[in-house]
């Protein structure tokens, strides 16, 4: 259906395509906020409009400025100047700045090396931008420019006031972006998740919130969504939500303040240096403040079986190990078993396979994740540790794929290795009976004391390890509570005996913290708004050749319980072609589609990274370029 203008206040307008543009009417002249695809420039005339002044962007989020290229020759915009938030110029105007062939931990906006901003995927220079404390002057309208970043790290809202001071109808007008919706809704929360787990976007929301509450008679004009009159009951319910989702989304244990005194209570000291002893089989590295991945499984026979192996000082890591074969009598060893796919949990492996002669193992989940990090737009790949001293590999080749629930016979053990995602979908758990008890290997997804009923357990929640709540932490806790252990041993040299109280805690949050996520948003399914994965190209970054082709394919997944049609645009810059470049894909209830495509870069094509956008439309709904790819050209 054709967009058409609704007036929502004297002299100002609302078009609504990827997302809804705001004319501001002075006789022919105007100015918008936000733009969208841009289709309301040809649509001006309707309203009397022929000339474009100003175009003022509360954000830099693709699906706001899209269609920035149509201003170009567009008869009504000659001349036109361009407005943005100064804490996201660079957003603007280098968008290639915050994508990278190979990320590390330290990139800015990035969570773990994972990018949480969606830049345009061309730049779009800045006449003019605004302080977090500026105003704006327009054919006698003067706008407070404030920040109220949270969806955004430095978004923008454009305050107007309405009417004299005093009068029973003055009030302000606010041009809010994407803070919040009506209903008490957020846009995403995939742009609004800043931290590995600290719920930075949480609180830069309330105060950006609990801001704009304080200005009366306020209405709202939200880039999506319909106007908010009388806002600062919507805000103050927003901030309510905001709070209560706090207590559940953040880390479920006492991370920085008393986690050491809970990290371990069962491990004795050995006769080598901080080797310490789990039970007569197990053994791992104890330290003061010391949170390396490693615990040590070891035969009658004296081999040894590791899991995982990460963030050690590599010549402390031989000391240990050679100290464990002079005197405990350690024969070699045999594997270390991976549990999951984040990089700090086999820094130290490709180390032990080459001075000790060992494989590497891991779960069919997890393998490709391994092989092929960079295919993948996740948190804490393997390649963005190489930044640490020890961050020499950008993959590690796995010798043997375990099947899921395979049993794994191993010397005079056996193990299950199940899928166990929680923390993130490429991980599992490895479990058996050792040494007369139920001894779990649970790699990052549980940690804590089961005698503190305030702690939850869950390490982190971060939608970009690809794993929503039931998927994830739901499973998670269903699984751990169904093989009932007496003993996790947990990632980062967490050692938990008898964690049943602790599991029974860990499965009642995330009930919880599915309900409050339902509660922000108006999707239909909360994991078309919290997944940032839903729409995706595979691998992420796609190397082409000059005058060559490149194979990758779209994925998208339906989260509805009814079918969803899904149509889709990939949007190239110059030099770049997808076939097909167009798709239309009908996905059925709760599946997935995939589809090939051909991605091929020009003779001419300027070497190094390009922006790929995938535009999308749902079920009829006009979305936007939500998603993207990188094209590493050359």
């Amino acid at each position: 259906m054709k967009p058409t203008f609704t007036e929502v206040a004297p002299g100002i307008f609302r078009w609504t395509d990827t997302c809804n543009a705001y004319v501001i009417k002075d006789g022919s002249a105007a100015i918008l906020i936000d733009l969208g695809d841009g289709s309301v420039l040809d649509d001006l005339p309707q309203i009397g409009v022929t000339t474009v002044e100003w175009v003022l962007f509360t954000h830099h989020h693709r699906e706001q400025c899209q269609g920035f290229p149509k201003l170009a020759g567009h008869a009504a915009c000659r001349g036109v100047k361009i407005a943005a938030p100064a804490a996201e110029r660079d957003l603007f105007e280098k968008p290639l700045d915050f994508r990278h062939a190979v990320p590390q931990l330290s990139d800015k906006f990035t969570v773990h090396g994972a990018s949480y901003v969606r830049p345009p995927i061309q730049p779009i220079p800045i006449d003019r931008a605004f302080e977090k404390m500026d105003s704006f002057a327009w054919r006698g309208r003067e706008f407070w420019c404030a920040e109220t970043a949270g969806n955004s790290p430095g978004s923008m809202s454009y305050l107007l006031r309405q009417g004299r001071e005093g009068d029973a109808k003055a009030g302000w007008l606010a041009f809010t972006g994407d803070l919040m919706h009506d209903g008490a809704m957020l846009h995403t929360w995939f742009d609004s998740e800043w931290d590995y787990g600290f719920c930075k976007g949480i609180y830069t929301l309330a105060t950006a919130a609990g801001y704009l509450e304080g200005f009366a008679s306020l209405t709202m004009l939200p880039a999506h969504g319909p106007p908010i009159a009388d806002a600062a009951p919507q805000l103050a319910a927003f901030q309510r939500k905001l709070r209560r989702l706090d207590k559940v989304m953040k880390r479920g244990w006492e991370v920085f303040t008393f986690a050491g005194c809970d990290q371990d209570r069962v491990s004795k000291p050995t006769a080598v240096p901080h080797l310490w002893q789990v039970s007569p089989h197990l053994y791992k590295v104890r330290g003061h403040e010391y949170w390396v991945n490693f615990h040590m499984l070891v035969s009658d026979d004296g081999h040894a079986l590791l899991i995982d192996c990460g963030l050690f000082d590599r010549k402390h890591l031989d000391r240990v190990l050679d100290g464990a074969r002079d005197r405990l009598g350690l024969k070699g060893i045999d594997a270390i078993l991976v549990t999951h796919m984040h990089g700090d949990h086999f820094l130290d492996a490709e180390h032990v396979r080459k001075t000790r002669g060992c494989e590497i193992w891991t779960h069919e989940r997890v393998v490709d994740l391994l092989e092929r990090p960079l295919d993948y737009d996740l948190d804490a790949m393997i390649p963005a540790y190489r930044e640490r001293p020890t961050g020499d590999i950008q993959s590690l080749k796995v010798d043997r794929v375990i099947a899921d629930g395979e049993v794994i016979r191993w010397r005079d053990h056996m193990l299950a290795c199940d899928w166990m995602p929680g923390q993130t979908e490429f991980a599992c758990c490895v479990h058996g009976e050792i040494d007369g008890k139920r001894v779990a290997f649970t790699g990052d997804n549980i940690f804590g004391s089961p005698a503190d009923p305030a702690q939850h357990g869950h390490e982190a929640v971060v939608a970009r390890n690809s794993c929503t709540v039931e998927e994830g932490y739901g499973l998670a806790g269903r699984y751990l509570h169904g093989i009932a252990p007496d003993l996790i041993l947990g990632g980062h040299s967490w050692a938990i005996e008898n964690p049943g109280p602790l599991i029974e805690r860990y499965m009642a949050a995330s009930d919880e913290l599915r309900a409050a996520l339902a509660d922000l948003t108006s999707e239909k399914d909360y994991r078309l708004w919290f997944d940032p994965y839903w729409a995706r190209v595979h691998p992420y970054r796609v190397n082409a050749k000059p005058g060559a082709a490149a194979e990758a394919a779209i994925v998208v997944k339906n989260f509805l319980d009814v079918p969803t049609v899904y149509e889709l645009k990939l949007v190239c810059p110059p030099g770049l072609r997808i076939d097909p470049s167009v798709a239309t894909l009908r996905v059925e209830a709760g599946a997935a589609r995939r589809l090939p495509v051909s991605v091929s870069a020009a003779q001419d094509a300027a070497a190094g990274l390009a922006l790929v956008a995938i535009d999308i439309t749902q079920d009829g709904a006009r979305r936007g370029q939500l998603f993207d790819v990188i094209v590493n050209v050359g």
